[in-house]
């Protein structure tokens, strides 16, 4: 079973847009206590609250964005961006990596971090 493997920038998108449709879900839930004032605004504010930080992640991630290195996919030839030693493309998931030494060895994510580097 081959595994699939996704983007480090699709995933942090992903999740700030989780944070978005929670915060709407719960802003929704606060409707149901219009009985309780208290209870409605902390509903309220909580679900404000994970639209600000929806807001937050994107802004991030588009800052992250902007050190990427753009590279074209040896698989399916389209342009993606890479964050770190190893990343998967954006289109087909094809592992890829810039590090002459990391070609030929299997898709680990570990690779990008410092203290746990395998060689």
């Amino acid at each position: 079973m081959a595994l699939k493997y996704t983007n480090k920038i699709n995933k942090i998108r992903t999740f700030a847009l989780s944070l978005v449709f929670i915060g709407i879900l719960v802003m929704y839930i606060g409707i149901f206590f219009r009985e309780s004032v208290i209870l409605m605004t902390i509903t309220m504010l909580l679900g404000f609250l994970f639209v600000i930080g929806s807001t937050v992640v994107y802004f991030w991630i588009g800052m992250l964005s902007t050190r990427t290195i753009q590279v074209v996919c040896p698989n399916c030839g389209g342009a993606t961006k890479m964050l770190g030693r190893v990343d998967a493309c954006m289109h087909c998931s094809e592992p890829l990596t810039l590090d002459k030494t990391l070609e030929g060895k299997e898709f680990d994510e570990n690779y990008n971090r410092k203290s746990k580097t395998k060689q």
